[in-house]
């Protein structure tokens, strides 16, 4: 792990209640994995399942933190991002509450400030979700 959820908000702009990724367990270039544990409380939980809007929510915040790290790691400040478009989406399982969802986000191009990636979800071993979204960051 290399940030915790202690320090999550240090490298995405989102503020409780709207943060969706605990732990940013690893970071290259070429890929970037997180988790989260899914929260009763959570805003995105209805009737005991966190929902689809939650998980690409989720997708999207794995991107924020790693290229947050990442940025910092490069003597930079982490820039903010959008999601630009969602693609590909196939929802295949919603998580339950108590479960901890596991995200891997692999940057498959880069046009300038414009990032098109794979995101995927997984717990217990079975995949979630699978997407492509693109994120467009600020300079």
């Amino acid at each position: 792990m290399i940030i915790g959820k202690e320090a999550i908000t240090d490298y995405i702009p989102h503020r409780p209640p709207f943060v969706m990724v605990d732990k940013l367990l690893s970071a290259t270039r070429e890929r970037f994995e997180s988790e989260f544990e899914i929260e009763r409380t959570n805003l995105l939980v209805s009737n005991g399942f966190f929902q689809e809007t939650g998980l690409i929510e989720n997708v999207a915040q794995t991107c924020a933190a790693a290229f947050g790290y990442l940025d910092r790691e490069e003597a930079g400040e982490p820039r903010i991002g959008f999601i630009g478009a969602v693609s590909k989406l196939h929802v295949f399982e919603l998580p339950v509450v108590g479960s901890t969802i596991r995200t891997v986000v692999t940057p498959l191009h880069q046009l300038g400030n414009i990032y098109l990636i794979k995101g995927e979800i997984f717990a217990e071993g079975r995949i979630l979700l699978g997407c492509e979204m693109k994120i467009v960051v600020t300079e």
